[in-house]
C-alpha cells in the first residue's frame, strides 16, 4: 500500500487522539506576528505542502464509497410504500449530506494558481489502493485552474468587506494551501420539495410564501382535492436550503481532521466575502470578476416594492441577484438548477427527475447496486422500492414554476449557489514561533512532521 513515511503515519494514526489534540495553529512557515511584547519575527523560509499533501486533502474532499440504501419500503403500519428512492446519488463522502445530495463542490488556492476540484469517482479498494503516485495523479485529474494566480483583492483592500479583523495578517499568504466550498442548493431544493410531498396524506403540507404575504406557492389546485393538509402550512423562508448547506460544515471540519492527523497547521476561518469572491455584480467595480460566476439579476416589479423593499434605481439593481453557475472554457463546472440554465422551471424539474429516474439514471445503474448490495437485492431494491408518482411530481413542478415566476429567480428565499463564507488554510506551521510561546504548542506530529514527511522527499 503506502510506500511513503509520511502517507504511512498518516493512514495509522488513532482518531481519538487526533479528534483530542486538534488545536488551530494560525501561524505558517515564514509569517510573523506583530503582538506587542509577544511579537515575531520569523527567519524560516516559506514552505507550500508538497505534492503528496496536497493530493491527500484534495482525497479528503472528494468521493470515498457507495452509500448504502437502508431504509424501509413500505409504512409498517399501513403497509403502504414510502419513498425509498430520495438520494441523488450513491456516491458517498466523509461527511453526510441530505438524501446525499452532495450539493458541495471544493476549490483550492496555492501560490501556482485557483482551481476547481472535480469530484472522481471513488478509488477502487478504498484507501487499500492509496499509494504516492495513485494520490498525486488523482489529484492531477481532480484539479482545473480557473485562474493562474492565487485569488485575493489587492493589499490596501484586505479589510472588511473581504477580509474580516486580524484575518487579514495571517490568511491566504505565499506558502500556504486554502480549501473552501461552495454549495449548489439548487438540485436538492427540487428534490427534497419532492420528498416532503411523499408524506402521508394527512401530513403533506401547504407551502406558503413568506415573501408574498403567506399566500400559497402555486399549490391551491393540491389543496382544493385535499393531496395537502390546509392546516399544515410551511413557510418557503423557513425550509430555506432543505439543509444542504450543512454538509459544507461537515466536510470542512473532516478536512480539518485530516490536516491534523498529517501533522500539518490548520486554521478555519472566515474566507474573503462571498459576494466579493464570486464575483457578484455589487461587488466587481471595486474587485472585479474574482471567481467570475454567472449571476441573475430579476428584473423589477412594482410588487417587489412590498416583497423585497427595493425600488427600480441603479444603486438598487443587483440587490436580488444570485449566483447560477461558474463556466471555465465554455464547460460548465458547476450548473444550477435554474432559468436560464434551463428554458423553464419545468424544464429544470425535468433534468433532476432524469438524472435519478431517466435512462442513465441513478436509479437505472444496477451495476452501482450490484456493487452495493449482495447475492440478487439489488434488482430487487430497484424493483420493489417506490419512486415518486405523477402528482408529486406535478405538485412540485408548479411550486418552483410559482417561485420562479413570481421573483424572478428561483429559489427565491435562499441562493442557488452559495458560499458559506468559510475557507480551511492548510500550512507547514512555524515551529519556533509555537515552541517560543507555548506549553503545548505542538503535538508530536507537528513536531516530527519535517522528519517524517520530508527527509526522505529531499533526499530523493
Amino acid at each position: 500500500m503506502a510506500d511513503h513515511d509520511g502517507l504511512s503515519a498518516f493512514l495509522k494514526e488513532p482518531l481519538a487522539e487526533t479528534l483530542w489534540t486538534r488545536r488551530t495553529r494560525r501561524v505558517s512557515r515564514g509569517s510573523s506576528v506583530s503582538a506587542g511584547s509577544m511579537s515575531y519575527t520569523s527567519d524560516a523560509e516559506r514552505e507550500p505542502l508538497g505534492p503528496l499533501e496536497e493530493a491527500i486533502l484534495i482525497a479528503a474532499t472528494g468521493a470515498t464509497g457507495l452509500t448504502m440504501p437502508d431504509r424501509p419500503f413500505n409504512d409498517p403500519d399501513s403497509g403502504e410504500k414510502i419513498m425509498a428512492k430520495p438520494n441523488l446519488l450513491m456516491e458517498g463522502r466523509t461527511a453526510g449530506s441530505p438524501d446525499n445530495a452532495q450539493g458541495t463542490h471544493f476549490f483550492m488556492i496555492n501560490d501556482e494558481g485557483t482551481y476547481f476540484l472535480r469530484r472522481l469517482k471513488p478509488l477502487e479498494g478504498g484507501i487499500d489502493g492509496w499509494t504516492p503516485d495513485v494520490l498525486i495523479a488523482r489529484a492531477k485529474e481532480a484539479k482545473v485552474r480557473v485562474l493562474d494566480r492565487r485569488i485575493d483583492v489587492p493589499g490596501e483592500m484586505r479589510d472588511f468587506p473581504a477580509y474580516l479583523d486580524s484575518n487579514r495578517f495571517l490568511s491566504n499568504l505565499p506558502g500556504t494551501t486554502i480549501f473552501f466550498p461552495v454549495v449548489d442548493l439548487s438540485h436538492q431544493y427540487i428534490n427534497g420539495l419532492m420528498y416532503l410531498l411523499t408524506q402521508p396524506r394527512n401530513a403533506r403540507p401547504v407551502f406558503v410564501d413568506d415573501r408574498n404575504f403567506y399566500q400559497p406557492a402555486g399549490v391551491k389546485k393540491w389543496i382544493k382535492s385535499g393531496f395537502l393538509n390546509k392546516d399544515i402550512k410551511v413557510p418557503l423562508g423557513v425550509i430555506q436550503q432543505m439543509r444542504t448547506q450543512i454538509e459544507a460544515d461537515l466536510l470542512v471540519q473532516n478536512l480539518f481532521l485530516v490536516t491534523e492527523a498529517m501533522g500539518l497547521g490548520a486554521w478555519i476561518h472566515g474566507s474573503i466575502s462571498p459576494p466579493v469572491l464570486m464575483g457578484d455584480p455589487k461587488f466587481r467595480d471595486a474587485y472585479g470578476n474574482m471567481l467570475g460566476f454567472d449571476y441573475v439579476s430579476p428584473k423589477w416589479k412594482f410588487m417587489d416594492l412590498l416583497r423585497w423593499h427595493t425600488l427600480p434605481i441603479t444603486a438598487m439593481k443587483h440587490v436580488r441577484s444570485h449566483a447560477i453557475g461558474l463556466r471555465h472554457h465554455g464547460e460548465y463546472l458547476i450548473k444550477a438548477k435554474c432559468p436560464p440554465n434551463y428554458p423553464t422551471m419545468s424544464d429544470a424539474v425535468d433534468a433532476v427527475i432524469a438524472g435519478k429516474f431517466g435512462a442513465g439514471g441513478v436509479y437505472k445503474d444496477s451495476e452501482v447496486f450490484k456493487r452495493i448490495y449482495k447475492a440478487d437485492f439489488a434488482d430487487r431494491y430497484l424493483a420493489e422500492a417506490a419512486e415518486y408518482d405523477s402528482e408529486v411530481i406535478e405538485c412540485a413542478r408548479a411550486i418552483c414554476t410559482y417561485i420562479h415566476d413570481t421573483h424572478g429567480r428561483f429559489p427565491a428565499h435562499c441562493e442557488a449557489i452559495q458560499a458559506p463564507g468559510i475557507w480551511l488554510q492548510a500550512h507547514h506551521i512555524d515551529n519556533a514561533y509555537y515552541e517560543r510561546f507555548f506549553q503545548n504548542g505542538m503535538t508530536r506530529r507537528q513536531a516530527s512532521h519535517d522528519a517524517v514527511w520530508h527527509i526522505q522527499t529531499k533526499s530523493q
